[in-house]
């Protein structure tokens, strides 16, 4: 694939990111064009956060709207906005309260410090957490440390201790944990693995894991961050399950590229003793003092009923090319053995330009995740899965 020369040169920027030889300038819906020109189907949505859609003609007058108005207020004043979209997702999770943050690493790791004020209210004073193997739960040095992954832990010891580490699906092993270790206070997962590779938690060891929680007075905390926000068909994974959990971070799909992070937590997190003492005091945001609010319910009702209907359309039409778990919606993948630069090569020779159907390798196990917008069109899931059938 030869270098495009609209590429912008960048000597400046760290080498963090291996970037693809193109520059995208914009988009509209579940399309977007390069420097150059060309047209792609964008099915990585800013890996799983423009939900809505570029352009989208609901979000983008509503913010500005907002930001000709206020762009940045403080956390010394109230925010009538934030109120609204905190009682939303109160509403629609069942939960009480809300913190606001930025990011999905900092929900993250609000969360991991909610579970330790809990267990220090306990009177446990080296407070423990049950994650993951294979778990991502970000790059901070606490949430890195909580992601199952040594090569991306490579090079950043020590990590933070405090962690037991556990296989996915595996009940008794929380239970061996509960019988051996009193020092652990909190669950944390995704409810389905992202970047570990697809992995869904069983709605059965859902369950299981909440009743766990009720009988050891833990937390459930799970991790929602590129799972929720309508990517299943349900506003959140957990809800095929039927549960509530006690601490739920979100973020990527909750602003739609806006960068918004919360914490959403029910009664056992935030009113244990005092709820401004535990969820509220050990944290703090300056950013998510902006009054903007990118959710507004219209468009979260059109969200919620189009990832229904995407999720149910992909597991009827593309199931002979996708593997995609029951009630998983866009987290369809294409398997494949070898490895990117060979699926590269399998796209060339089909004809097909491998960027012209914009998806994201899963390193771990080498899957294509179909990250597609919430506003994707019968039409343009039908192209975009005739582009891949050319090289399955």
């Amino acid at each position: 694939m030869s270098q495009n020369p609209a590429l912008p040169v960048e000597p400046h920027v760290m080498k963090t990111y291996g970037r693809l030889p193109f520059a995208l300038s914009h988009g509209k819906g579940l399309r977007v064009w390069d420097t150059s020109g060309k047209e792609y189907l964008d099915a990585l949505a800013g890996i799983a956060v423009n939900t809505l859609g570029h352009a989208h003609p609901k979000l983008v007058p509503a913010l500005h709207d907002q930001v000709s108005k206020m762009m940045h207020s403080c956390n010394y004043y109230g925010m009538p906005l934030q109120e609204q979209l905190a009682a939303e997702l109160c509403r629609l999770s069942g939960l009480s309260k809300v913190f606001f943050c930025s990011t999905g690493l900092e929900a993250n790791e609000g969360a991991l410090k909610l579970a330790r004020k809990f267990g220090h209210a306990k009177g446990i004073t080296r407070p423990e957490i049950i994650v993951y193997d294979k778990a991502f739960h970000g790059r901070s040095i606490a949430t890195l440390s909580a992601t199952g992954n040594p090569k991306i832990q490579k090079g950043f010891g020590p990590l933070v201790e405090g962690f037991v580490r556990l296989p996915l699906n595996d009940l008794s092993a929380v239970h061996e944990a509960a019988r051996s270790n009193p020092n652990v206070v909190a669950i944390f997962l995704e409810v389905i693995q992202g970047e570990g590779g697809i992995n869904p938690t069983r709605t059965e060891i859902l369950k299981g894991l909440r009743e766990i929680c009720d009988q050891q007075d833990w937390l459930l905390m799970l991790d929602e961050v590129q799972c929720g926000m309508g990517r299943t068909g349900k506003w959140f994974a957990h809800q095929w399950a039927g549960i509530v959990p006690d601490v739920m971070p979100l973020a990527k799909g909750l602003g739609s590229g806006v960068p918004v992070g919360a914490i959403v937590v029910g009664p056992r997190a935030a009113e244990q003793g005092s709820a401004v003492r535990v969820s509220i005091a050990p944290d703090g945001s300056v950013m998510v003092s902006n009054p903007q609010t990118p959710d507004q319910p219209p468009v979260k009702l059109e969200r919620l009923k189009l990832a229904s209907w995407r999720g149910s359309r992909i597991e009827k039409d593309l199931t002979g090319l996708f593997r995609v778990p029951a009630g998983n919606g866009s987290f369809g993948v294409l398997p494949n053995n070898e490895d990117a630069r060979v699926m590269v090569g399998a796209l060339e020779q089909s004809n097909v330009n491998p960027s012209e159907v914009l998806v994201e390798m899963v390193e771990a196990q080498r899957l294509y995740d179909m990250r597609t917008k919430l506003v994707a069109t019968a039409k343009e899931l039908d192209e975009g899965g005739a582009q891949l059938m050319r090289i399955s």
